[in-house]
């Protein structure tokens, strides 16, 4: 089992955004020294639900400031991006921090970065198999063109090459392969397009364990169907998002995330702007709280360890990426990944 941290750089009401920021940045450097194997962070532009809005810069700065925890995007947002230029600061990344990097794409949401950044709605819709194809290339090949309909340029030299790993991580197994690779996928459609290609798939904190059940059966037969190798299938190492809060009774912790997560959701989610300025229905911000509770590890640490093993046994996913900055609070938050580490891996080995 592989526990890690989701780290979202929440701004919660009252909050600045460089307070968001701070209790970001430390309870990663926590999630080191809790024994926690990942941290995976957001990405998110223009709205207070989360003010990082560049995950693989937050993720050079935490490489640097860390020494053994992995650290990998969830997500990147391709369709804002262009997959050279990612590519280019995966490589970086994977190369300078000795193989510790994981990129995670996805294909975001309809909103107004889509405007603002100049790529527009057919990069959401129809430009993401594209836009992954041309990125893995980038990772894996020694020299790249492309002739698409969105991206056509004459081929030129991958610097850095992802493959080259120095020093004592090149003697590891996977050194030669590039940074790792995986895809936030919320619609059958993009499940398929994951499977396909032999990536693992990061499936969201607002799903139960059937609908994360369904999604992995679906890519494994998709995969398979596509001619992956059964070894290959068997050994996807998918990634459940999740909420974790860990307190003596499951009463103390759920009370800590109704009193906090719900006016930060309300502002957060509301914030966000569609492209063409229709309207989106928003979840309850309160029933939404409740639903993660329901879903999640949220409680005395024996329940929370009992919520993981379940989910893994269910699903067969024993990666995840648990939110634990719910409370708000920082010295909250560092007690939260520091019980994490300390209270519920021991009942998971």
């Amino acid at each position: 089992m592989r526990v890690g941290t989701f780290v979202i750089a929440a701004q919660f009401p009252g909050q600045g955004q460089g307070e968001a920021l701070h209790r970001a940045t430390t309870s990663a450097e926590a999630a080191e020294a809790a024994g926690l194997d990942t941290v995976w962070l957001a990405e998110h532009h223009f709205v207070p639900y989360g003010v990082c809005p560049s995950a693989v810069t937050l993720a050079g700065l935490l490489l640097g400031r860390t020494e053994r925890i992995g650290v990998g995007t969830a997500v990147s947002v391709l369709p804002t991006a262009h997959p050279v230029a990612l590519g280019e600061q995966a490589a970086l990344l994977h190369l300078a921090s000795g193989g510790r990097f994981t990129l995670g794409v996805g294909r975001g949401g309809p909103w107004v970065d889509l405007e603002v950044f100049g790529t527009g709605m057919a990069a959401f819709e129809a430009g993401f198999p594209e836009s992954l194809d041309l990125l893995l290339r980038w990772l894996r090949e020694p020299a790249v063109g492309a002739d698409g309909p969105r991206y056509a340029f004459r081929e030129v030299p991958v610097v850095p090459r992802p493959d080259e790993l120095y020093g004592a991580a090149a003697a590891e197994p996977a050194a030669g392969s590039g940074p790792p690779v995986v895809v936030a996928c919320t619609s059958p459609g993009t499940v398929r397009l994951a499977a396909e290609r032999g990536l693992p798939m990061l499936l969201g904190m607002h799903c139960g364990d059937e609908d994360k059940a369904a999604m992995v059966a679906l890519w494994r037969e998709t995969a398979l169907a596509a001619g992956r190798p059964p070894e290959e299938v068997a050994a996807a190492g998918h990634v459940s998002a999740g909420v974790a809060q860990i307190a003596d009774t499951r009463a103390d912790a759920v009370e800590t995330l109704l009193k906090s997560m719900p006016g930060w959701l309300a502002r957060g989610l509301g914030a966000h702007r569609t492209v063409d300025g229709s309207a989106r229905a928003m979840r309850d911000p309160h029933d939404y709280t409740e639903l993660l509770c329901a879903l999640h590890p949220v409680g005395p640490p024996r329940f929370c360890a009992d919520r993981l093993a379940a989910t893994a046994e269910r699903t067969g996913i024993t990666r995840f990426a648990l939110l634990v900055e719910g409370s708000g609070d920082l010295t909250a938050t560092l007690e939260n990944v520091a019980r994490l580490g300390a209270d519920v891996l021991p009942e998971l080995a």
